[in-house]
């Protein structure tokens, strides 16, 4: 059987962001699927993602959430354009509130999903979970660039 695409290996297989570049082999490499109205991924940390023993480093999980929010924006917005491939979006602003310590001896699931937008911005909440538990939610606003921004080309 042949393993499903990611929007990630999908769009943007040669993008070498530390979050979601599936071209870079020192990353997170997050593989994000959409699910109904919302993009979901699952992704599980090693050793060297900790803060200390045991649970996540906040930064990690900052990443996490922002790489996977920007690509639910980002297919929110191809579809909105009737696109067949997605606009590059950036982070124009994001929030995280660290609900409680993420552990890193399990795998943990990213929800996102847009909850508003117009012809090239979307507003997007995510949320972290490890163990069925919210450890960190984030509220951030992705926009799409326009030609002679230096992420135009990205994917």
């Amino acid at each position: 059987m042949t393993e499903r695409l990611s929007v990630q290996e999908r769009y943007a297989p040669n993008l070498a962001c530390f979050g979601c570049g599936p071209a870079n082999p020192k990353g997170l490499r997050i593989r994000s699927f959409e699910e109904g109205d919302e993009l979901v991924a699952e992704w599980t940390p090693q050793a060297h993602h900790e803060a200390f023993p045991g649970v996540l480093n906040g930064g990690i999980v900052g990443a996490l959430l922002d790489c996977h929010s920007n690509w639910a924006a980002a297919l929110h917005l191809m579809k909105r354009q009737g696109a067949d491939t997605p606009p590059c979006t950036v982070t124009a602003r994001y929030a995280i509130e660290l609900k409680r310590p993420t552990p890193s001896n399990a795998p943990v699931r990213l929800v996102a999903r847009v909850v508003d937008s117009s012809d090239d911005r979307a507003t997007v909440r995510a949320r972290l979970e490890s163990g069925g538990k919210v450890t960190a939610t984030c509220e951030g606003l992705f926009v799409a660039v326009k030609e002679g921004h230096p992420a135009y080309h990205r994917w």
